[in-house]
């Protein structure tokens, strides 16, 4: 409360005091879009992908709340994952990256996410076995180069591969990310996964 009053909140977009993502501006973000068994809430523009940005780059961890909210208010209004027996397993940052960060904004997303979807949520089901560049900064086949053998299952889990299992990132861009840790669940067994983006 006192901070609010020395730093107020204000529209990563167009600054209006009260909240960091407000209707107005929320209203001008394209919706995302369902493609075979991915799903992505938003399109990666506006008021959203600064959010994403600041969360991710400026350590702004205050945004979690409302981002996840209006994800989780726009996936029960669309209707598109129907099934209320969800896994949700957010994509983990390496050790050494989420310790300099100081946590893995997808995780917090997720979690904040499954809570009012009332969906299960299983942050380490995968890990990350070793360090890897920012995607952001490649193009191209180095992205998926870039991330081979980066995922691997967690042997403290006891394989449910009946379970439906929802994939989580922040953003979609050419679906690596997304790619490589799907491809690790479906070596060890799993069959009912499903990938769902913030923005694309």
């Amino acid at each position: 409360m006192i901070l609010n009053l020395f730093f107020p909140k204000k529209c990563l977009q167009c600054g209006v005091v009260g909240v960091y993502i407000c209707d107005s501006c929320l209203k001008k973000v394209s919706p995302g879009r369902l493609v075979q068994n991915h799903y992505s809430i938003f399109k990666y523009e506006g008021v959203i992908r600064k959010a994403i940005l600041a969360l991710k780059y400026k350590y702004a961890t205050d945004i979690v709340h409302e981002l996840s909210k209006i994800c989780a208010t726009k996936l029960k209004r669309q209707k598109i994952i129907k099934s209320k027996s969800i896994t949700l397993v957010p994509i983990p940052l390496h050790k050494k990256r989420e310790k300099q960060r100081g946590f893995n904004q997808v995780g917090l997303i997720g979690k904040e996410i499954s809570k009012q979807m009332n969906w299960k949520y299983m942050p380490d089901l995968l890990v990350r076995s070793k360090p890897t560049t920012p995607q952001a900064s490649l193009k191209g086949s180095a992205r998926q180069t870039n991330l081979t053998g980066a995922f691997k299952f967690n042997p403290k889990h006891t394989k449910n591969t009946t379970h439906n299992i929802l994939l989580f990132d922040d953003v979609y861009t050419t679906g690596s990310t997304l790619k490589e840790a799907l491809k690790v669940l479906r070596e060890e067994g799993y069959k009912n996964i499903k990938t769902l983006a913030i923005a694309r």
